[in-house]
């Protein structure tokens, strides 16, 4: 059973989660800027939490190709209050924090925070995995090459999903050394992959059934989508919950995603396609 242990609950992924994306920063690909207040920030947690969000991702930096580097002191400044806000409306809910910066994932986490989610896997903040293991948290690892603002530019590979592969494997042992229990794949769609590639990753996404580690999907509203359909993010609902389908059935446990209620749906019917095989 794949599980997780949360602040000492513990969570079965056995029927697959999802996580609801708040990005309290202005330049997101998709909402950036719509969140830039608490009473904002509430409503929308509210919602997603109400539509059965498991987990809600609180990011402060944006990581779309070519955004801007921010601060320390200015991601904080963005986090802190709409964790602390999130947490004294719904006390118990499970917030992760979207960083790849040890100091962001450590005071997020000394505020109430379940989960640090680092697009870089450790490799941004040489400190972070060290972190992480002192917190004693689950920790989302990440598929990159680059930066936000450079990967891009890294898409090359001799062989994908064996880079992808050897990359998580060199990972995990690195988080293992620091005493990280709870580790989530992220593969990282449109992270330093193209759109061929992503549906590569995709179509191939039970080959990371090998490390027995959940299994996080993030690909909602993404490039890979509207661009396929030649439509906009605002367009791509559609398309997102065909990609969430597709990820279920090929094992992901949890989606990370704009549109919670239409998610959720999503797992309900899968699982029900599921069950039915068995009997």
């Amino acid at each position: 059973m794949k599980s997780l242990n949360c602040r000492g609950t513990l969570l079965d992924l056995s029927t697959p989660k999802v996580m609801g994306i708040i990005n309290v920063t202005p330049d997101s690909f998709y909402d950036g800027g719509s969140t830039q207040n608490i009473a904002t920030i509430l409503e929308q947690a509210e919602t997603m939490l109400k539509e059965g969000a498991t987990f809600l991702d609180i990011g402060g930096y944006s990581s779309r190709p070519g955004a801007n580097d921010i601060s320390i002191s200015e991601e904080l400044e963005r986090v802190l209050p709409a964790i602390e806000a999130i947490l004294k409306q719904f006390p118990d809910a499970f917030l992760s924090v979207d960083t790849f910066r040890s100091e962001i994932a450590r005071q997020a986490v000394e505020a109430g925070v379940s989960i640090v989610n680092d697009i870089s896997a450790g490799k941004l903040d040489e400190n972070m995995l060290k972190t992480v293991g002192s917190l004693q948290v689950p920790y989302i690892a990440m598929h990159m090459k680059g930066t936000p603002q450079t990967m891009k530019q890294h898409v090359d590979y001799s062989d994908l999903l064996k880079e992808v592969t050897y990359y998580f494997s060199e990972r995990i042992a690195a988080a293992r050394e620091q005493g990280i229990n709870d580790i989530i794949l992220d593969p990282g769609f449109g992270f330093a992959k193209n759109i061929v590639q992503n549906f590569q990753l995709l179509n191939q996404l039970e080959l990371f059934d090998l490390f027995d580690l959940p299994l996080l999907v993030g690909i909602s509203r993404k490039s890979t989508i509207y661009k396929t359909l030649d439509v906009s993010a605002k367009e791509a609902l559609n398309g997102s919950t065909v990609l969430h389908t597709v990820a279920l059935q090929k094992g992901a446990n949890i989606l990370r995603v704009h549109d919670v209620r239409e998610a959720m749906e999503c797992i309900q019917l899968t699982q029900a396609v599921r069950h039915n095989q068995e009997f």
